[in-house]
């Protein structure tokens, strides 16, 4: 008989392994592996009496993911009456695996409870590390849009939650528009249920804002909403996101990082859309209020027109016609006395240069009783010299000239 591959490697299609072998080589393997602690949830405990063995179910606190448990009755026992399906426990258990069956279990040695101080101690330090990160920065925050084209809610099926948004929502604005995911709002399925929800709407472009709404309860059910894998993946959504998770006094993680925090589901559809009754009185409001400054103005402008039609120039349009010509014949006059005064100031002054001119004109000499002797060249004879007894001589008067001979001197 041919030997059967030692590893899983070197199995072909031609040299492969049994089943059995493979379950075997599974348990062999789950063997080596030391104890483990391990945390989850007890959805099912299954007691038989007088049994030295209890039967558990732990699932995982976010996923649907489940797995057996065994542990002796009196490791059970010592955890008291905390031990009911629903607790978040703890336990310290040794993998094993049947491979009749091809099943994985858990045998636990030690289990114990986990506390409300104890989960409030992990969102507590879940909240710090996610506040260091600036996960929960205001910054990070967008604003709601004043009316919506379709609001996203996620919120549990049939619940009182939804009823209170949509109907306080179309209750102040009837033409709200809603795209509902019912899904799980408590249990371990919350948090992959929410989250796949959200992503839906959040790739929904009619979406403008997302609701997560759920009524109140107790810590531990509305754990899921402090869950890491939820808060990432609403600080990561493009559409903003209203948290409307309990009551008042309720605080999940979610409303950290939520853009909006409601304090209750009715309080979030007063956040999502505005009230139509408000809306149309503030219109209304302003309206009044625009015509009352519109009076005033078109009040204060009719003053004002009156205040200047009242004014003379424009109660007789023509006055200022009539004050620009008295002024223009005003100017005129003036000007008119102006040239007229430097006309008689310049005939003055002609009239004594023309004295002055006539008192040293030859003309006035001669009107004296002067005259004036010329050669008949008409050269002016100025010395006697320049004359001689036969020399014709013209000699001019004030009224005429006349020609003259010398008379030669008689002997002395």
């Amino acid at each position: 008989m041919t030997p059967l591959p030692e590893k899983a490697a070197d199995t072909t299609a031609d040299e492969p392994w049994p089943l059995r072998l493979l379950s075997m080589k599974i348990g062999d393997y789950i063997d080596k592996m030391s104890p483990v602690w391990v945390e989850g949830q007890l959805v099912q405990v299954n007691r038989r009496p007088g049994a030295p063995t209890v039967f558990l179910t732990l699932r995982d606190a976010d996923t649907e993911l489940s797995m057996s448990v065994t542990t002796h009755v009196n490791t059970l026992n010592a955890m008291g009456p905390s031990v009911q399906p629903g607790a978040r426990v703890v336990m310290h258990a040794k993998p094993t695996f049947w491979s009749r069956n091809g099943s994985l279990q858990l045998d636990a040695r030690q289990i114990r409870a986990v506390g409300i101080g104890e989960l409030l101690a992990r969102v507590e330090r879940l909240k710090q590390l996610l506040r260091s990160e600036g996960v929960f920065d205001a910054s990070r925050k967008r604003p709601l849009p004043f009316v919506p084209k379709t609001v996203g809610l996620i919120c549990g099926r049939n619940s009182a939650a939804e009823r209170d948004v949509v109907e306080n929502a179309r209750r102040r604005w009837p033409a709200t528009r809603f795209e509902i995911r019912q899904v799980a709002v408590q249990g371990s399925s919350t948090v992959e249920e929410v989250t796949t929800a959200l992503s839906e709407l959040d790739a929904h472009p009619d979406i403008d804002v997302i609701v997560i709404a759920r009524g109140g309860g107790s810590f531990e059910d509305l754990l899921p909403f402090s869950n890491e894998t939820m808060i990432r993946a609403i600080s990561s959504a493009r559409t903003p996101v209203v948290s409307a998770i309990g009551h008042d006094v309720d605080s999940p993680l979610l409303d950290f990082v939520a853009d909006v925090r409601a304090s209750t589901p009715t309080d979030a559809a007063k956040l999502i859309v505005p009230d139509l009754q408000e809306q149309l009185a503030g219109v209304r409001r302003l309206r009044e209020t625009g015509a009352h400054s519109l009076h005033r103005r078109i009040s204060h402008e009719r003053q004002r027109i009156d205040m200047l039609t009242s004014r003379p120039v424009l109660a007789d349009p023509q006055t200022m016609v009539q004050t620009r010509r008295e002024e223009i014949v005003r100017l005129q006059e003036r000007a008119r006395l102006r040239l007229s005064h430097r006309l008689e100031r310049s005939h003055d002054s002609v009239t004594h240069l023309q004295g002055q001119l006539r008192a040293l004109s030859p003309q006035q000499i001669l009107e004296r009783g002067y005259a004036v002797v010329r050669q008949v060249d008409s050269t002016v004879i100025t010395d006697v010299a320049d004359v001689s007894a036969d020399d014709l001589l013209r000699v001019t008067v004030a009224r005429g000239d006349f020609a003259v001979r010398p008379v030669a001197e008689p002997a002395s």
